[in-house]
């Protein structure tokens, strides 16, 4: 990069670090939000407290219905476990 290059460029080196930032919190939401053994663990909750007692089947046929769909959409986006 030269001399006048890295002055311009100077004042958005905050912006790149915000969006680097953004990017990046980003990624590990979805990586949490995708993962099987997570999703997995979520269903395992719903069904304990489904036969506790302390929410109606309907309740959750709707939270395992929306598992479901968080499950087939990170597979749809190519997430991989770790990656």
């Amino acid at each position: 990069m030269g001399f006048f290059t890295g002055l311009i460029t100077a004042p958005l080196a905050p912006v790149k670090g915000v969006m680097w930032l953004a990017e990046t919190l980003t990624e590990q939401a979805e990586a949490q939000l995708y993962d099987p053994g997570r999703i997995a663990a979520e269903m395992q909750q719903v069904a304990d407290e489904a036969a506790a007692g302390e929410i109606t089947e309907e309740e959750a046929a709707a939270r395992e219905e929306e598992l479901i769909h968080r499950l087939n959409e990170g597979r749809a986006r190519g997430y991989q476990p770790g990656g």
